[in-house]
């Protein structure tokens, strides 16, 4: 299977509640390069941009809220099955649903304010990739552990 890359944010929550080190660990230890990272405060206009989809959905404007009220941190993954595994990784967005042993099991606490997004597709992946990060901020690497992986 080839290498795929990936984006992820994590969510206001995690920074709030002190979990961001623990996430990025779990990351890490399921063989995922961190190839891009940075933390910022969204903007409404990107959180807009970036959640245009939800557009007109119930839960559209409070996850704006949500999403512009502290920074996030904000990272492109690298590794085989990159979308599927973080999924898996991520667990369902119903908090309840959630099994533990993903991010959302375990840390979750409220739904509408899950800690975690992970791109759904090749296509969101990319779109949203270039969204948050240009070409310069993306730094590759190889760490000699793909035997273990």
């Amino acid at each position: 299977m080839a290498v795929e890359r990936t984006f992820a944010m994590l969510k206001p929550g995690v920074l709030q509640r002190r979990l961001a080190g623990e996430i990025l660990n779990r990351l890490e230890r399921k063989g995922f390069n961190i190839i891009a990272l940075k933390q910022k405060k969204l903007s409404m206009k990107l959180a807009e941009k970036h959640y245009a989809e939800h557009k007109g959905k119930d839960f559209y404007e409070p996850l704006l809220k949500y999403m512009t009220s502290s920074p996030v941190i904000m990272m492109i993954l690298e590794r085989e099955n990159a979308i599927a595994a973080l999924r898996n990784m991520a667990g369902p967005t119903n908090v309840d649903e959630a099994a533990p042993g993903t991010i959302r099991g375990d840390f979750g606490v409220i739904t509408r304010r899950n800690l975690i997004h992970a791109s759904d597709s090749t296509e969101s992946a990319e779109r949203e990739m270039n969204l948050f990060f240009t070409e310069d901020e993306i730094a590759p690497f190889e760490d000699g552990n793909e035997k273990w992986y």
